[in-house]
Order: structure tokens, then C-alpha cells, then sequence
């Protein structure tokens, strides 16, 4: 994988972090009517967990269906879907394990009241909405990011730049804070 590569990933890992942070705020204020509250972990307006499902969804199902025509990507709905439920489940499951290690809890808490769940970590409802958010990804967002993306000439200061703003939320988030 060469720079130029790596510097796209961390600008799509912001993209999708930030869109994630609109959902879970678009879900919190619009669907559960519950006010709004900063829904990620940093302090900033987003949501990391989203960033490293995308950029997951991009090298797992992307590259699936990477460089095909339209008609064949179509093909590989089903199987995008599924690839995009397990890894975001599974990134579910260990960010979980992970935010309760450092902070002593996870901010999806809540699945337990879901009937299908497994120790109110991972939800099925959820994994079926999160194969169908990377499925919305891969095919309307990711192709629309990528011509924005390689539109710019120079990565490397964006890249450096979303990666320093990361690295000082985290370190105030917990460590400072």
C-alpha cells in the first residue's frame, strides 16, 4: 500500500466518522426523541467506531467489487451486505471491549433491551442495519468520496492534519480530561 493510498484511507475514516456522528445524532434527536448529546466517545463531532468500519468495509467488500462495472457490482450486493454485517459487527464487539477497558463503559449499552443480542454488546437489528449502511456506503457514498478525493492534488496535509486533531482529542479525552 503506498502513501498516497494511506492518506485516502484517513481522510475517508474522518468522512465516514463524521457521517456516523450525524446518524447516531439524527437518530438520537429525530427517531428517539431524547435530546441531543455529543454521541462519540472524543470530544470532537465524531464517531471513530464508523471511520474504522468504512475503511474496513473499503479493503474487505470495496475490493470486492473495486474497478467492475456498474451491472457487476450489482451482483454483489448480497455478499457486500453480509461482509459489511460481520466486520461491522465484529468491530462492534471488540470496540466494546476496548471503550470498557479505558473508560469503564460503551456508549451502546442499550442493545440489552434489544431481543437478540449478546451481553448488550452486538444486536442482530443493529448488524442487519450496519450490513445495509456499508451496502448505502459502497455503492452511493464511497464513489462520490472518491471522485472528491481524487480531485486533490496533495493528501499528505489533510492527512497530517486529521491525524494530529485525533491524536490531541484522544490525548484529551483520556488522558487530560
Amino acid at each position: 500500500m503506498n502513501i498516497r493510498t494511506i492518506e485516502k484511507y484517513i481522510i475517508y475514516f474522518i468522512f465516514y466518522s463524521i457521517i456516523g456522528w450525524l446518524y447516531e445524532v439524527f437518530l438520537e434527536v429525530c427517531i428517539y426523541r431524547w435530546g441531543f448529546s455529543n454521541r462519540g466517545v472524543l470530544t470532537g463531532p465524531y464517531c471513530p467506531i464508523y471511520g474504522v468500519g468504512a475503511v474496513i468495509f473499503l479493503m474487505t467488500a470495496g475490493r470486492i467489487i473495486k474497478d467492475k462495472k456498474y451491472s457487476e457490482k450489482i451482483k454483489f450486493i448480497p455478499l457486500g451486505f453480509l461482509v459489511c454485517m460481520a466486520s461491522a459487527t465484529a468491530v462492534e464487539l471488540l470496540g466494546s471491549y476496548i471503550l470498557e477497558f479505558f473508560t469503564g463503559k460503551w456508549l451502546w449499552q442499550t442493545y440489552e433491551n434489544y431481543k437478540y443480542n449478546f451481553q448488550g454488546r452486538i444486536a442482530l437489528s443493529t448488524s442487519i442495519r450496519f450490513g445495509l449502511g456499508g451496502v448505502l456506503m459502497l455503492y452511493a457514498l464511497q464513489p462520490v468520496f472518491e471522485k472528491a478525493v481524487s480531485n486533490l492534488k496533495k493528501l499528505h496535509i489533510p492527512a497530517v492534519l486529521i491525524l494530529s486533531f485525533l491524536t490531541a482529542d484522544i490525548i484529551y479525552t483520556f488522558v487530560i480530561k
